[in-house]
């Protein structure tokens, strides 16, 4: 989807709108398309299931929307819910029967738990082939060394984008500014694996605006409300902002909250950018969802089929 702006009749450059939920929305047709083949030639559904510890509303939105999703391409969800109390030993032993049983196809720990559980150790206890978050290391090595592996959702869900969307990787100055192990480093991996040349910046990098005014690609993967000046940005820079910050309007509705990235006037910098929210978000959900049904498949023997999204 491209905008072409004008001011005082001088045309503009156009703009391509990377619209997450759109494409979302057209990879669930396809998805439900396989579930459905995958029904009729095994007479298995796949199923997700979902962790959540203790009683976060946000975490519980955020489980009850990939639940949601599961329902809209035919999967299901089997919804775990355990106790603010609980221990690591007690989430271990519930992942590994969770491994153990073959009618689940993905595993997904909602982040973050309390406290006192050793929260590595638990991502680190689910099986590679049900990994379909991509949360663990043994993924992230084996992603990062080219081997098969599900990438982490957030980050495969923006190379979907990338991809979809026709815009050019290789050969890119693409800068990531954020370092966790979920978004900000798996992010940068997909990248260089994508031909790009990568600088990660993080809370020590030194003349950020700077190394920012650099990126061809500029990746906002720091978990704070605009912290991403538009001013820094380059002109025609692609502009991926993986952040989403609720702001309560003046009746405590939210007003679509805002990103890592400063994007408003966007339109007058950027060459492509993803909107908040309804850019990254949903492509999140949706990679989660369609590494589920990539394990199903492998589960029962088939090739999982290519999207033609």
């Amino acid at each position: 989807m491209t905008h072409t702006l004008q001011t005082d009749n001088v045309p503009q450059p156009s703009i391509t709108l990377l619209d997450g939920r759109a494409l979302a929305k057209e990879t669930e047709l396809a998805l439900t398309l396989r579930v459905q083949q995958l029904k009729n030639k095994t007479g298995q559904t796949p199923i997700l299931a979902t962790i959540l510890v203790g009683a976060d509303p946000a975490s519980a939105t955020y489980v009850r929307m990939k639940g949601q999703a599961c329902e809209r391409v035919g999967m299901q969800s089997l919804k775990i819910e355990m106790s603010e109390n609980t221990t690591t030993a007690q989430l271990l032993d519930k992942i590994q029967e969770l491994n153990g049983n073959p009618q689940v196809h993905g595993i997904l720990l909602q982040h973050p738990v309390p406290s006192q559980i050793d929260e590595r150790a638990c991502f680190d206890a689910i099986a590679l082939d049900k990994d379909v978050d991509g949360v663990t290391c043994l993924g992230f090595g084996r992603m990062s060394m080219g081997e098969a592996a599900y990438g982490s959702a957030t980050p495969q869900g923006i190379m979907t984008l990338l991809q979809h969307y026709q815009i050019r990787v290789a050969g890119k100055h693409a800068v990531v500014v954020g370092r966790s192990a979920i978004l900000g480093k798996p992010m940068a991996m997909m990248l260089l694996a994508a031909n790009a040349t990568v600088t990660i910046c993080h809370s020590h990098t030194q003349n950020l605006p700077d190394i920012v005014k650099q990126a061809d690609i500029i990746i906002g993967a720091v978990g704070k409300p605009e912290f991403i000046k538009q001013a820094w940005l380059k002109a025609g820079a692609v502009v991926i902002d993986a952040g989403f910050h609720s702001r309560k309007g003046v009746q405590g509705e939210p007003d679509g909250g805002v990103g890592d990235i400063e994007l408003s006037g966007i339109e007058q910098v950027a060459a492509a950018y993803t909107p908040v929210p309804g850019g990254v978000g949903p492509m999140t959900i949706n990679t989660l969802i369609r590494q589920t049904v990539e394990a199903a498949e492998r589960a029962a023997g088939l090739a999982p089929i290519p999207l033609t999204v």
